[in-house]
């Protein structure tokens, strides 16, 4: 295939990936969004193949995309909703090792760099070529470590509390100083070894840097490393001379630090405070206070059956423990007995709900739950003193009064001001902690029931009343 051939096909990628994007903005869109980016990814993938760049090998790279593909459908089917932030954040780190890899071979072969004319290697190409090199493999390492870390404390393999190595912000300013000065030395002398050494210090800064976030942040860190594996990709695009790579590359990039810096701004973080080490400790813990909360109250199925009932204005305000507990369906069911009865029911979404930017949302959508009821903490937050029941099924630290006290570890975090409302009634299996280890005020508040439980078999005894 021609290159001109080639650089259109990229071009309509490209603007597939665009509109991909625009798409994924909104709910009602999502699935076409999804659609354009399926066929904009085939296209590059086909136009990839067929240009003068592959040469010889094209069947070692299909046979490759089969295995990948084959593994990559498989988990796809098999991984649950809930495990989805963790899915993502090791996805990240096969691109930053994707990056890795292309540094070294892009290092190793210099033949693109030699002058057609002269027959030599033009000096002014190779230090561009070099910084590169250099800065995909050094971003990739750290995407790639950072990612696995991300992944052992989503999943639980690793405490989720902030843990570093001593001296943590001493070190990695010493490990970047120290990058750098190999990076010159690669650039001078050509040798590998100096860019083998960076590799694996890029390794030890990426452990470093994410195993001393906390729990509390993982959002926002699963978010940045989505931005960092864009930057890895356009790195990776820039030593292929691959145009498409280098657009994809930036805007996932660029759209992961925006997300990031979203996700800060709702939790009323700094994007360079997480950096430094977040807030959190092990989730899931009974946190003694030094303050007197109270007692708190319980109450049965069938006793929230009847609020509901009796209610006019309702709002479910979903967290990870409805994820844990596959409690969308009976929930989206509650939803439609109430909305049949004339009650308005309606969805209160923190941006940090769950463990992945939009996790509560794919939850409802997959359950069938109306988009335009599906509301975001700004829309919502004024109406719960007009509320009458607020369920809050799964979630925590979104929910924390603690957080307009100054002194709480997440003071000034913005959250869903439930306790406003005439009735809350809180969905837990224990008094147990948020993943942010904070104690939450709201369970021991006169207008707040404990129901505990299953939050699955909790949400069907109640729909089994109604």
């Amino acid at each position: 295939m021609s290159q001109g051939i080639v650089s259109a096909a990229y071009l309509i990628a490209a603007l597939l990936f665009i509109f991909s994007l625009a798409g994924l903005s909104k709910q009602e869109t999502a699935q076409r969004g999804n659609i354009f980016g399926i066929i904009g990814m085939v296209i590059a993938v086909l136009a990839t193949l067929a240009s003068t760049q592959v040469t010889g090998g094209s069947w070692i790279i299909t046979l490759a995309m089969g295995i990948g593909a084959a593994i990559g459908i498989r988990l796809a089917l098999k991984v649950e909703m809930t495990e989805m932030p963790e899915l993502v954040a090791i996805l990240h780190s096969f691109v930053g090792m994707a990056a890795v890899l292309v540094g070294f071979s892009s290092a190793i072969d210099h033949g693109s760099l030699i002058d057609s004319v002269t027959g030599l290697i033009d000096p002014v190409a190779k230090s561009i070529h070099d910084v590169e090199v250099f800065l995909g493999i050094f971003i990739g390492a750290v995407t790639f470590t950072g990612s696995v870390v991300a992944f052992g404390k989503l999943r639980g393999l690793i405490s989720s509390a902030p843990k570093a190595l001593p001296g943590a912000h001493w070190l990695n300013l010493a490990m970047i100083v120290v990058s750098i000065y190999l990076g010159s030395v690669f650039m001078d002398s050509g040798s590998m070894w100096p860019l083998v050494i960076m590799t694996f210090i890029a390794f030890v800064f990426g452990y470093n840097l994410v195993s001393a976030i906390g729990g509390a942040d993982m959002p926002v860190v699963v978010s940045m490393l989505n931005s960092y594996s864009g930057w890895a990709a356009a790195a990776a695009g820039f030593m292929l001379g691959n145009d498409l790579l280098i657009i994809t590359g930036a805007l996932v990039g660029s759209s992961g630090a925006i997300l990031s810096y979203i996700m800060c701004k709702a939790m009323n973080r700094s994007f360079i405070s997480v950096i430094l080490g977040g807030f959190g400790s092990e989730g899931g813990t009974v946190v003694a206070s030094d303050v007197d909360q109270g007692e708190h109250t319980e109450v049965q199925a069938e006793d929230v059956a009847e609020m509901l009932k009796d209610a006019n204005e309702v709002i479910i305000a979903p967290g990870y423990g409805m994820a844990v507990a596959q409690a969308q369906y009976p929930v989206a069911e509650i939803t439609k007995q109430l909305r049949d009865k004339g009650i308005n029911v309606r969805f209160a979404i923190h941006p940090v709900a769950g463990r992945l930017p939009g996790h509560m949302n794919v939850l409802l959508a997959e359950a069938k739950v109306p988009y335009d009821i599906v509301m975001e903490m700004d829309e919502i937050n004024e109406d719960f003193a007009s509320t009458d029941v607020v369920l809050v099924i799964g979630a925590n630290d979104t929910v924390n009064p603690a957080a307009k006290e100054p002194g709480s570890p997440i003071a000034g975090m913005p959250v869903l001001e439930v306790w406003d409302a005439k009735k809350v009634v809180v969905f837990k299996r224990s008094m147990a902690t948020g993943y942010a280890g904070v104690q939450n005020p709201l369970f021991f508040k006169e207008n707040t029931d404990m129901l505990f439980g299953d939050a699955k078999e909790t949400v069907q005894k109640i729909l089994s009343h109604i």
